[in-house]
């Protein structure tokens, strides 16, 4: 599980190519404002009691038998920009 998980981080990480096409450039603005005021709020939240208690409830009781079966599965194969495929 954790060599899986490596993976996908790995993959998520390194999964495109990014190739800078032009560089940019901020706006030039001159811009002359008040700088007003945030109103101020004074906010109460409720107050909140959680509590548990025991209550007898009828569920039903279930049994469950397996098996194995064999079933098609996706099989991915991913080949990042700049990679040759195998056998080129």
């Amino acid at each position: 599980m954790l060599i899986l998980s490596l993976a996908l981080l790995t993959l998520g990480s390194a999964g495109c190519r990014v190739t800078q096409e032009e560089a940019g450039e901020a706006p030039d603005v001159d811009v002359e404002v008040d700088p007003g005021e945030v109103p101020e709020y004074d906010v109460e939240g409720p107050d909140v009691d959680v509590e548990s208690e025991t209550r007898e409830v009828t569920v039903p009781e279930v049994e469950v038998e397996t098996e194995e079966k064999e079933v098609t599965v996706p099989d991915v194969d991913v080949t990042l920009p700049g990679e040759e495929e195998e056998g080129n």
